[in-house]
């Protein structure tokens, strides 16, 4: 994970507002997921496989550059064509630009605007992720509980659409690793499935992000259509990636994590076309400490 952007309140606020008009049909998308079993839980045969990558939504192109900005939007560097923003950032005028949506955790500041139900509790207390301790866990237990949260997040998905995204990444799909066992993979791949469906039914690919180890299950029963990894290169998990994706793997490194140079990691088999080295914040050009270096 890395330093991501707070959608303003207002705009939240508007979009959820905004989710009412949508509730029979995403309810609908979220059933899809898996009927509970008699304990409230899902049984891991209760998610159905789909198609995989969806053909009426627009691949991540080759031969260009890619930049991940969520620490903030600026103009893409010199022959960049593929960017990530943060959904309440503005795409690129001309390129294919992929919406960041933190969809199994909130997003700091934006803890007031899920339901306490949603928020994933221990004694009573609100499970956070560790490194992000400002990002609560979303409970996604039940059938009912992620169709609410499909609820929430439909609007956001769309809005990725109206704003001229191509792609949107759903981030912390490992979530369950970080929940005491309270949750299982099989609870956020169902998520996964819903949120894709939502994606495509809005004219967006679909990104996995984290969990490589499943790339080829989740391709095939959630339906994604690409992978925005990070650290994929250090943590050796790129072919994993690429079998299930091809070409459709695009890769952040980060320069505090690199067991050898940047240059000779790129130079490594079954190194993504699309990896960059970025600084850990993913500051601004004009921030001391802005580092920006794509694979020559």
């Amino acid at each position: 994970m890395n330093l991501r952007e707070s959608s303003s309140f207002v705009s939240s606020v508007v979009a959820i507002l905004g989710a009412g008009a949508l509730v029979l049909g995403i309810v609908g998308c979220a059933g899809a997921s898996g009927a509970a079993s008699d304990d409230g839980s899902d049984s891991p045969a209760s998610i159905t496989a789909v198609s995989g990558a969806d053909s009426s939504v627009s691949p991540v192109p080759t031969g260009t550059g890619f930049d991940y900005q969520l620490g903030g939007a600026y103009d893409a560097p010199d022959g960049v064509g593929v960017v990530a923003r943060d959904r309440s950032a503005a795409p690129l005028e001309d390129g294919y630009s992929i919406c960041y949506v933190n969809a199994f955790q909130t997003q700091p500041g934006d803890t007031k605007l899920w339901k306490s139900s949603l928020l994933l509790k221990k004694n009573g207390n609100p499970v956070t992720d560790p490194d992000w301790p400002d990002e609560i866990l979303l409970d996604t237990s039940t059938a009912s509980k992620r169709a609410d949260i499909v609820k929430v997040l439909t609007p956001w998905i769309k809005g990725c659409a109206r704003s001229g995204y191509a792609a949107v990444e759903f981030d912390n799909l490992d979530s369950y690793t970080r929940s005491g066992k309270a949750l299982k993979y099989e609870h956020n791949a169902a998520l996964a499935k819903s949120l894709v469906e939502v994606s495509h039914e809005s004219g967006l690919a679909a990104a996995q992000k984290n969990v490589a180890e499943r790339s080829t299950q989740l391709k095939r029963s959630a339906g994604f259509d690409l992978v925005v990894a990070e650290e994929c290169a250090a943590n050796e998990e790129c072919a994993q990636y690429s079998s299930a994706y091809g070409t459709q793997v695009v890769d952040v490194e980060y320069t505090d994590n690199l067991p050898t140079s940047f240059s000779e990691m790129c130079k490594k088999h079954g190194a993504p076309e699309l990896m960059i080295l970025r600084d850990r914040d993913l500051l601004t050009p004009d921030e001391d400490g802005y580092v920006y270096e794509p694979c020559n």
